[in-house]
């Protein structure tokens, strides 16, 4: 009886439920990951800070000043309508244009004010970006003669959020990602592993992070106007935005990226297209110098355009900083990048050999001695101090970053074991690939199913006509189609079986797994980090900021014994001055016999000097209202420190007396 194959068209293949493997849990883990991170995260925090202002915030003056003024930790840059001031109606009360003030070694700006406004509640909103590519943003109020409602409504979030600071952050880990497996797959390949240019899962890696850091820098480029400005989605394509935007540093960092990613174009089509292809040896070698080179060329300076637009750009020894950076992503880029492509070539190649596992391990310990170089230089010049590691948001990251890789050289340490017993187990010289078996081994992997293989292929033969009787004599594509599907299935479970048979192969690819994804935790801490405000410039705002910030106004309250000596000579003088602050307040002066009476006298007089400034003394009489109680509204203080406030009591025509109080104001 002859087995006939059924018919291609006929073929409904049986829906296979496939266990979930440990790549598949964690992947599922890490996406979970990602997506807590991106739904949680703020907007991106502010790099340089506020640091003070003139009015300061929540100040009350007696006159509008000519100028509002703002001090920052850095340089920021200003458009035209950065420093907005607004009257307690919502109206502009500025000339718009901010400028620079001061002698350049500290970033002030000011802006214009109208003249005469009225009194009331100002607000003073601001939006800037910082010399480290940052939006930063925000708001206070101060008040001419005295507070007042205000109906200006101040917005929800800052610089930087909403759905364009979503799609920002996405394509800035997007580029970092990409990057990592550009340039790391392209150094396991030619350091590594030559022979990995002609395998399709490393092509397809490699190739998969030019497009991600291409289209992620793209779109960076035309989110770059909203993002730092308006925060709408449809100013991404205001040409006068967007050409704006390339007149900035950052703006040209991402154009100089992108014209770096059209050379790197050339060098991936090079280093899988021509390379594989060249069988002479001295021309190999030739072309491996070159394609060397030129990577370390290209990929320096695609590193250089995060150098040159963030953090290491600006703060203290730039000149220091953005090579140690630079250096610093390199060095993540070829551990980590290098990591995924061991992990795609042990899960999709099935000839990896033992001498690439070995190489990269090498690779992969000088990437961890120069990461710990840098990140120890870069950690001291941004967090700067052990309280500013503990207490700040950059420093519990930091401490978060060293965790992880802490955790990731200690199970690193456990791959170089695993690659140990590879290459012990290989024989010198060119030995078998990783996971390579002879056929008798492959055939007892599983039996069973290679049977069925065979016997499914011979009865597609048989029905095909295509056996080992003679070529086909009535060829049907369809069933030579399925025939060859057939065949690929066979060559690829043996392939598998072959791999999975190896259990140095097994035990490496489990740990390698499990690096992979500690790495892309680690990369998504690291890429927060680059949007986190260095705890040395948070900590010296919060110093100014307490150094600057307006003292808070409280009613004065003193209560002076007295004695004049003659009869009725004893009593105890409160005093309540109300609202405590520079400028107008009331006072109010109660006095009171040792029983608790009120007690009239024939007169109070008061004075105040600020002996420090040498400012006094200045008179004050209040005026009688009732038995015992004295007033005086407009009592002017005008300026902050430690006053003198001396009251005169006169009992009698002869019996008078002086009591002295110190009270610091402001």
């Amino acid at each position: 009886m002859t087995a006939t194959a059924p018919r291609a068209d006929r073929v409904r293949p049986s829906p296979i439920r496939r266990p979930l493997t440990a790549s598949a849990l964690l992947a599922t883990l890490i996406g979970l990951f990602l997506g807590l991170m991106l739904a949680g995260a703020a907007p991106a925090s502010a790099h340089a800070a506020l640091t003070g202002s003139d009015p300061q915030d929540g100040a009350v003056v007696d006159a509008a000043p000519q100028n509002v003024t703002l001090s920052f930790s850095e340089s920021v840059s200003l458009g035209d309508d950065a420093i907005r001031v607004l009257d307690p109606s919502g109206a502009r009360a500025d000339t718009g244009d901010p400028r620079a003030v001061g002698d350049g070694k500290a970033a002030r700006y000011a802006v214009t004010l109208h003249s005469g406004l009225p009194d009331g509640t100002y607000t003073v909103a601001w939006q800037a970006v910082s010399a480290d590519s940052h939006p930063v943003s925000g708001a206070f109020t101060f008040s001419i003669g005295a507070p007042s409602t205000t109906t200006v409504a101040l917005p929800a979030s800052g610089a930087g959020g909403g759905v364009v600071g979503l799609l920002y952050d996405i394509a800035r880990y997007a580029a970092y990602t990409g990057f990592i497996l550009l340039a790391g797959g392209s150094a396991f390949v030619l350091a590594c592993w030559r022979g990995g240019a002609s395998a399709r899962p490393l092509q397809r890696l490699v190739l998969g992070g030019w497009i991600t850091l291409t289209a992620s820098t793209l779109l960076m480029l035309l989110l770059r106007n909203p993002y730092t400005g308006s925060g709408k989605f449809a100013d991404a394509f205001d040409l006068a935005g967007l050409q704006a935007s390339l007149e900035t540093k950052p703006g040209a960092a991402l154009v100089s990226r992108l014209l770096l990613l059209g050379a790197s174009a050339l060098f991936v089509a090079v280093l899988f297209g021509t390379y594989p292809r060249r069988e002479d040896e001295k021309e190999r070698k030739d072309l491996t110098f070159g394609l060397s080179l030129g990577g370390v060329v290209v990929a320096t300076g695609i590193a250089g355009t995060w150098s040159l637009a963030e953090h290491a750009s600006t703060g203290l020894q730039p000149g220091i900083a953005m090579p140690v950076d630079m250096a610093h992503l390199l060095a993540v880029a070829a551990w980590l990048g290098g990591l995924a492509s061991l992990l795609t070539a042990l899960y999709r190649v099935p000839e990896l050999p033992p001498g690439a596992v070995r190489r990269f391990s090498r690779i992969a310990f000088t990437s961890v001695v120069v990461l710990a170089g840098t990140g120890l230089y870069q950690s001291w010049r941004q967090v700067g101090s052990w309280s500013a590691l503990t207490g700040t948001a950059y420093g519990r990251l930091l401490l978060v970053k060293v965790g992880l890789v802490a955790v990731l050289v200690g199970v690193a340490w456990i791959s170089r074991r695993w690659t140990g017993r590879l290459t012990d187990g290989a024989p010198s010289g060119t030995g078998p690939v990783v996971g390579e078996e002879d056929g008798p081994a492959a055939e007892e992997a599983d039996p069973t199913a290679e049977k069925a293989g065979l016997v499914t292929v011979a009865a597609t033969e048989s029905a095909a006509g295509t056996g080992e009787g003679g070529p086909a004599t009535n060829t049907d594509p369809a069933r030579a189609a399925q025939l060859a599907r057939q065949r690929a299935a066979l060559t690829a479970t043996r392939e598998r079986k072959a791999r999975d048979a190896d259990a140095g192969r097994s035990g490496l690819r489990r740990s390698v797994l499990v690096e992979t994804g500690i790495a892309t935790v680690l990369l998504v801490v690291t890429t927060i980090l680059s949007s986190t405000e260095p705890g040395r410039t948070e900590e010296e705002a919060a110093r100014t900021n307490v150094a600057a910030a307006p003292a808070v106004a409280q009613p004065v309250t003193l209560s002076l014994p007295f004695d004049t000596g003659g009869t009725h000579g004893k009593g105890i003088v409160q005093l309540d001055l109300d609202p405590g602050r520079t400028g107008s307040n009331d006072l109010h002066l109660w006095i009171e016999d040792g029983k608790g009476t009120a007690m009239d006298v024939p007169e109070v007089r008061i004075a105040l000097t600020l002996e420090a400034k040498d400012i006094g003394p200045l008179p004050v009489v209040p005026d009688r209202l009732a038995e015992g109680h004295w007033a005086a509204s407009g009592v002017q203080i005008p300026m902050a420190g430690e006053w003198k406030f001396a009251v005169s009591v006169r009992t009698s025509d002869i019996d008078e007396t002086t009591v002295v109080k110190n009270v610091k104001i402001g």
